[in-house]
């Protein structure tokens, strides 16, 4: 769960300062740039402690000679025009948090392949790549956009651009309308539904969104993983074990809990269960349905993982 609270960012980093001090060690000045005035951001603020430890100990990576690390902050306007280039982000106010060093920079072609809704295990310096995951999961989740700006030999900057807190920030979405005399039992939850016969796909939809879900649909791994990076109210994955392309069911499970560990886990497959998992025995958290199943059936599975 995400615990989003307006939180005063300046605030966070200044209480972080001795202990980022201690990480970089002698070799590495911090230095901060901390704007007067600053918006309170809807966010949850241990998340931002460890994103922040996260960029930080990638700037160390980057710089094994010595350098300086700059953390910014500042109250920001995003335009149409830049919300229509990037794609990705919203026009309105933001919070930004900027991290820069002084360390060896990146090729553009680097840079582009930083923070894709993907990525799960690249080389960063020295270092796994995973806590990178982490850090766009918890800015897309917080409804906010992350840009790198970096060139050889001139340093890297992240910009972690953060919603700008309004009660309206965290206000839930209505529940869907369900049909006359369809029997509900969501209240509104998003669903990610990962099938790749696109017939089958708009049924369960339909049955979903009767039962008073809603419905993120995805027909491959790659549109499930690009929405788990941008959803942060995901409550529950339903997918189908035999995806076809690159990763299957259980592979896509494995990436989607990078940045959603506790989500629950609906798995449907025309196949029995026993014959896909050994004895039957599945985790806590996950569950399997055998197609092919009733609306009532879904919805039983659905508010048991959920209750």
């Amino acid at each position: 769960m995400h615990d989003f609270k307006p939180v005063d960012i300046n605030a966070v980093i200044a209480s972080m300062i001795d202990l980022l001090r201690r990480a970089l060690g002698e070799t590495i000045a911090l230095e901060t740039a901390i704007a007067d005035g600053l918006w309170h951001a809807a966010i949850d603020g241990a998340r931002l402690e460890s994103a922040l430890q996260t960029l930080a100990v990638k700037a160390c990576e980057a710089m094994p000679q010595g350098g300086i690390l700059t953390l910014e902050t500042a109250n920001v306007q995003l335009d149409e025009a830049y919300a229509v280039v990037q794609g990705d982000v919203r026009p309105g106010r933001y919070v930004l948090v900027s991290v820069s060093d002084t360390g060896a920079g990146m090729m553009k072609q680097v840079v582009d392949e930083e923070f894709p809704p993907y990525f799960t295990a690249k080389e960063i310096c020295h270092g796994t790549g995973l806590g990178l995951v982490e850090v766009y999961g918890f800015v897309k989740q917080s409804g906010g956009h992350v840009k790198i700006l970096s060139e050889p030999g001139a340093g890297t900057t992240v910009k972690l651009y953060f919603p700008r807190w309004t009660e309206a920030a965290v206000v839930p979405a209505e529940a869907p309308a369900r049909p006359p005399g369809v029997a509900g039992t969501g209240s509104g939850e998003l669903v990610l539904l990962v099938e790749d016969d696109a017939d089958v796909r708009a049924v369960m939809s339909q049955a979903l969104t009767a039962l008073g879900y809603r419905v993120a649909g995805a027909a491959d791994t790659r549109e499930a993983l690009k929405i788990t990076a941008e959803r942060w109210d995901l409550r529950v994955l339903v997918t189908d074990v035999g995806l076809s392309g690159e990763r299957g069911g259980a592979q896509l499970v494995d990436a989607v809990r990078v940045l959603h560990p506790w989500l629950p886990v609906l798995f449907t497959n025309g196949y029995p269960q026993a014959f896909l998992v050994g004895e039957g025995r599945l985790e806590p958290g996950v569950a399997f349905l055998t197609k092919p199943f009733t609306p009532a059936q879904l919805g039983a599975a659905l508010a048991k993982l959920l209750r």
